[in-house]
């Protein structure tokens, strides 16, 4: 194994709430926050059933660790989230001072963790986290794969 047990079980769990989002019919990408080895945020997108274009994974995720710690830095926390980040996302991750982000698949589309952009290593920034890719990966790739599919069959009929 190239990680701790912790980041596979973290990441699952992240997994699960990519999960829910497929099973409502959202883009199936999960995250969760992680502060002393416990789960303190999660998040899934939701964009559709709130019809808000930035309740991604990642920023309910956020939220959701900083209403729980009542802080707006979230320095001593871990973030595992299934897809690469968007750009809004890596903007609050940098904001939010998370120092670890571990993501499964990449996103060649809208990442910003290294893709298309790298907002994480940008040294014009005044923090830099660091980045680790591909945890689960087939498994979030699987999900999104099945999603896209499905909508795909239906635009079809």
């Amino acid at each position: 194994m190239i990680f701790d047990n912790d980041i596979y079980k973290f990441m699952y769990e992240a997994l699960k709430e990519a999960e829910i989002a497929l099973e409502e019919d959202e883009v199936p990408v999960g995250a969760v926050v992680v502060f002393n080895n416990r789960v303190i945020g999660k998040g899934r997108n939701q964009v559709e059933s709130l019809k808000d274009p930035t309740a991604h994974a990642e920023i309910l995720a956020i939220t959701a660790a900083a209403n729980h710690l009542n802080s707006k830095v979230l320095d001593d926390c871990k973030l595992f989230v299934t897809l690469e980040p968007c750009i809004m996302c890596a903007g609050a991750i940098v904001n939010s001072k998370v120092p670890e982000i571990y993501f499964g698949a990449m996103e060649p589309k809208t990442g910003a963790c290294g893709t298309l952009y790298d907002i994480p290593h940008d040294s014009r920034l005044n923090f830099n986290p660091i980045v680790y890719s591909g945890i689960y990966e087939n498994e979030s790739k699987y999900l999104l794969n099945k999603f896209f599919e499905q909508k795909r069959k239906n635009k079809m009929k």
